[in-house]
């Protein structure tokens, strides 16, 4: 119980993803004001940021709604990315446990986040959340089948296998699936998934600043939306690292490879970055219509690529 505790708070759970997060969290933001001709935050802006809210300013609850659900769905949120991510980073570190790091059940576990959004924002009876929620919902119901694909994708790749530890292992003893024609495909769809995901432009239409004024996010503030902003810490470095699992070989921690994990998930981040800051965002019927039928395409063209062979 204890070493499975150590596992969920500190390491590689909450408290190394959460700081590992906020890190490449100011990585994007130093990138994005590279990109924009700015300086950009001090390294450790995001801290500042987190422990303000959480620490100094105060949590305000909506009249019109549910105060126990809407504090809740933060809560919540938090732990789905935490267990999500130590199921994913279990896996990339070696680390044997019990749980191999099934492939459906991380799916499932990283959808939690954005479901708890929705909830919350429901729960604020404000109608500006509402209609964040509303084009959350199309969003989830756009790139989830796309991700679901990809996924489909991978286990074909690792011999009908769903453990995020043999798909590391195949790799790392023969060639990484980004090696191949099938690879590159699905790396695709996975990376626009992840954009949407983590709600970045061109798809954060949920909180869309000059259209609903933070959108699912407009009533949070401070401890709320500290959880909230932490949650977005642990996805910004878990997605990344599921993506390397499942296409890079994972990490292997010894001598020079050590650097070139940390450099393929930056390489993953900067990536994000460059789409978010040069793409206008979409409106949600542009961006249902690009998973719903460009990215299933990609995806469906790499699985009968692997079929065949490539």
């Amino acid at each position: 119980m204890a070493i499975d505790l150590f596992y969920f708070f500190v390491f590689p759970g909450l408290i190394f993803a959460a700081i590992t997060g906020a890190f490449l969290s100011w990585f994007d933001r130093k990138i994005t004001a590279r990109v924009q001709f700015r300086k950009g935050p001090p390294l450790l802006q995001p801290f500042y940021d987190f422990f303000k809210l959480l620490l100094v300013k105060e949590t305000i609850l909506p009249k019109m709604g549910s105060p126990v659900v809407f504090l809740l769905a933060p809560v919540f949120s938090v732990f789905g990315a935490t267990m999500a991510g130590v199921f994913i980073l279990l896996p990339l570190f070696n680390i044997t446990t019990g749980f191999r790091g099934d492939l459906l059940v991380i799916f499932y576990l990283l959808t939690i986040p954005s479901f708890s959004y929705i909830i919350g924002s429901l729960a604020s009876g404000n109608p500006l959340a509402s209609v964040g929620a509303s084009r959350e919902m199309k969003l989830i119901i756009s790139y989830e089948l796309t991700f679901l694909l990809v996924i489909a994708g991978i286990i074909m790749k690792a011999g009908q296998l769903f453990d995020l530890n043999s798909i590391i292992s195949i790799q790392q003893a023969g060639t990484p699936f980004i090696g191949s024609l099938s690879g590159v495909l699905l790396f695709i769809a996975g990376i626009f998934c992840l954009q949407a995901k983590l709600g970045l432009v061109p798809f954060d239409m949920a909180e869309a600043e000059t259209e609903i004024t933070e959108g699912m996010f407009i009533d949070y503030s401070g401890s709320a939306y500290a959880m909230i902003k932490l949650t977005k810490y642990i996805m910004l470095f878990i997605l990344p690292a599921f993506i390397v699992a499942l296409f890079m070989n994972g990490f292997r921690l010894e001598g020079i490879n050590i650097l070139w994990a940390i450099l393929k998930i930056i390489v993953v981040v900067l990536l994000l970055t460059l789409i978010r800051n040069t793409n206008p965002r979409v409106k949600i019927k542009q961006a249902v219509k690009f998973f719903a039928i460009w990215m299933n395409l990609i995806a469906v063209i790499a699985i009968v690529l692997i079929a065949f062979g490539y």
